[in-house]
Order: C-alpha cells, then structure tokens, then sequence
C-alpha cells in the first residue's frame, strides 16, 4: 500500500475538502471526459445525495459543483476569477466554452432521500441532447480529503498506486515498525524512500517546503483577518484577538502553551470556514492540527529545521496513509473521529518524530491521539464548518501534543497497538448513526437555541 505524502497533504480550498474540493474535482473531471462519452451534449444536470445534500448549502457544495463545471481546480483557484465566472453562469446560464445549457438555479438538485448505496457522499452529474435524452451520466463519490471515485472505481477493490514499486509498502502499522526494525530506519526515513520511488529529491523537498509555506501563511491571515464568519450563524473572528493578548502577556501562565496551539489551529480554520486556500491535513475539516503543532514548534520549541520539518510531514503523512487505507478520514463516513482524529494521530507522530522518538514511540503517540477521538460525532451546525469544528481543532493539537509527550515518557511498549485503535475507529464508524455522520441531523446540530 502506498499513498503519497501530497495526497495526504493537498492545497486547496474551504470550507471541506469532501463537500467542497471534492464536488469540484468531479465536475471539473465530468466536463473534461465528455468529448469521449457525450459529444453531442447540449445540456447538463445534475443531484447531490446523502451528506453531500444535507450539508451541501453550508459546505457550498453547490457553488463547488458550478465551478468544477467551468473547469476551475482547487489547488489553483482564483477566487476572484471564480466569483466573475459565478456571476455570469447566473446570468448567462450556460457552460463555457461547451456552450451546455445549466442553469445554477435548477439545474443541480438537492436529493434528501437515501444516500447512494456506495458511500455517504455521492453526487450524480448527466448530459442530454437538444431533444432533453439523457446521453450519459456518471455518479460519484468524495470519499474525504478530496478524494474522488466513480461508481465503478468504488466497486473495485483499492489497488496499489503507481507507486507500488516502493521499497516499503507498509499497509498498516505492525508492518511499518517490522519493516523500520529490519531497515533500521525511521518512518520518516521509509516514507522518504517510497516517495523518490517516483519523484527526484528536490521535488520531494520542494513539494514539502511547499506545503508548509502555505500552511504558515494561511495560520498568518487567520492571525491578522478579523470580523464575522459566513452562513449565518454569527461567529467572530477569535484568532486575531487571541494572539494579539497572547503576545502582550508579561508574565505567561504555564498553561499558555495550550493557548498557542489553540490560536494557531482557529486561525487555519476560521480561514478554511471563509473558503480561503487550505492544506487537507488531512482534511479541511480538520486542517488546522497539524500545522498548529508544526507552527507550536517552530515558534516555541528549539530545534526546528528544514530537516525537522520534513521529518514532521512525511511521518505524519504515513500514519495518515494507514488511517485512510485500513478505515476513513471522511466524517460522513465515521464521524469527526475520522477527521480531528486522525488529524490527532498524525500531527502527534511528527511531533513525536522531531522530538527524537523512536519509531514504536511514535506508533505509540498516534495511537493515544487517536484513542482518545473515539467515538466523536460529526455534527457541523447549520451545515458550516465553524462550530464545532472550529475549537475541535483547537482541542485537537493540544491532544496530539500531550500525545506526544506521553509516549516519549515510555518506551514505545503499550497495550492497544494502532492498528487495532483504526480498527475500532472503522467498527466505531460503522456503527454510529447517519445523523450523527455530517448531515447536520443530529447532536449539536439540532441543539442550538433558538434567540
């Protein structure tokens, strides 16, 4: 099994990477395979199931699927061509250059019936002739993080990547620590490894350097951007105010160290809830963990460096490789244990790494990280991604931190292995109900007081 670092790690754009980047990669994908399916098409269609229906207005899921349409990608969205290019869909009710009729307006339907069988998340897009026949439809499925599958790749059994020729194709933890014992390598070290299997060393470094300039400068306009969050809800920008009285303590208690992580993850995600450029870490959901504790670390702690931060990324990037492989990082799918959870797990091992732990100290810290999530509902209010899970964040690196520090207090020894913790995360997941799984249909999401 292999899944590289930058599919764990991808940029992007708020508010979810499973409502939002998702839905845009398919249309986008949908547009771009007409020429071989429909050439003939004249209009286009489309429905949204299951989660992707219940909170696709707060997730703008549909403002998502439009944009795909016209052919915008969220790892190089320009918010200011996608806001002209909405506004003459609206007006001109037509995809171009296809010249296919849609109108925004009707053209996109909201589907609150039973999801599609194959997963929470399912979306279905066609094209008719000038006579309204149906030429081709194509259904798919945002499955967390970004990923996109079709109806058929879901029915096919995951397959290794391209990358299979990977010297260390850990499929989960157990073989992870046997293959780092029997190499006498890091995790990091094996995942390095794997990565040149198919990209130079400098892309490698180029790539990860990437991802954590635009972590920093999405936690720098979080700490400097103020007022009210989007959707109604009323929230206020916290971050800014934070940090300003956090920088202005003369004589810091002991506990501020929690206050920093804190700020540094609701920066990264009050970004995220106004639709700014993200990095899925592994989801936008919970995207402010990791580079909260990276950020903790290069800001508070000795030792940071370009070396460390590498190590951070691509250990990090491992464990969340085997949480998605063996069970989900889609809260639509198990709940938000699947995502500030295995955010958690991943931010804890890279911080374990970087403070010097061994490798089973490191399986270790993932594993109380992600322990301690279980069970955690996914239950946005209004459909946002704002409250919970903004704080949710928060508590999340302070989580991963005090992981970390417990397990380099022990010797990597423990009773509950990782894998068996994503185990009881998949069964746990597996048996939470669908209101309690990102349909804003259960908990915190029907218990808001009315004013």
């Amino acid at each position: 099994m292999f899944l590289s670092t930058f599919e764990i790690f991808k940029i992007g754009v708020g508010p979810s990477s499973s409502h939002t980047m998702g839905p845009m990669v398919a249309a986008r994908d949908f547009i771009a395979a007409l020429p071989d399916h429909a050439p003939g098409a004249a209009a286009v269609a489309g429905s949204l199931h299951g989660s992707l229906a219940f909170t696709g207005k707060g997730h703008a899921t549909d403002r998502a699927v439009f944009l795909g349409l016209m052919g915008f990608d969220p790892a190089t969205l320009d918010a200011d061509a996608a806001e002209t290019a909405l506004v003459a869909l609206s007006e001109q009710r037509s995809i171009t250059p296809q010249g296919l009729r849609f109108d925004p307006a009707r053209d996109l339907a909201f589907d609150y019936g039973p999801p599609l069988p194959q997963h929470a998340n399912g979306m279905q897009l066609w094209v008719l002739d000038a006579d309204g026949h149906e030429l081709w439809r194509q259904a798919y499925f945002s499955v967390g993080g970004g990923f996109v599958k079709t109806a058929a790749e879901m029915d096919v059994a995951e397959e290794d990547t391209p990358a299979a020729n990977a010297p260390y194709p850990f499929a989960n933890a157990t073989q992870m620590l046997a293959m780092g014992e029997d190499a006498r390598l890091s995790i990091a070290d094996m995942k390095r490894a794997n990565e040149l299997a198919n990209m130079s060393p400098e892309d490698l470094r180029d790539g990860l350097h990437n991802v954590w300039c635009v972590m920093c400068a999405c936690i720098d306009r979080g700490l400097g951007a103020e007022g009210t969050l989007p959707g109604g809800l009323n929230v206020t920008r916290r971050a800014r105010g934070i940090h300003a009285r956090l920088g202005q303590a003369g004589n810091p208690m002991p506990h501020s160290a929690n206050d920093w992580l804190s700020v540094y993850a609701m920066a990264v995600n009050e970004e995220n809830a106004m639709g700014g450029q993200i990095v899925t870490a592994p989801t936008n959901g919970a995207a402010g963990v990791v580079p909260a504790v990276m950020r903790y670390y290069d800001d508070h702690c000795d030792g940071f460096t370009d070396a460390r931060l590498e190590t951070f990324l691509l250990t990090a990037a491992a464990i969340g490789g085997l949480i998605k492989h063996n069970a989900s990082i889609s809260g639509a799918e198990c709940g938000c244990q699947a995502e500030v959870g295995s955010a958690a797990a991943m931010a804890a091992a890279g911080f374990c790494a970087v403070l010097g732990g061994t490798n089973a100290q490191i399986e270790n810290a993932a594993e109380i990280a992600l322990e301690h999530h279980l069970g955690m509902t996914c239950d946005p209010v209004k459909g946002l991604v704002q409250v919970p899970c903004i704080e949710r964040n928060a508590m999340g690196a302070i989580k991963a931190v005090s992981a970390a520090s417990l397990a380099l207090h022990g010797d990597g020894g423990h009773v509950m292995p990782l894998d068996n913790c994503i185990e009881t995360m998949r069964q746990t997941g597996e048996d939470m109900r669908a209101k309690y799984k990102e349909t804003s249909r259960g908990g915190l999401a029907v218990n808001l007081p009315e004013c």
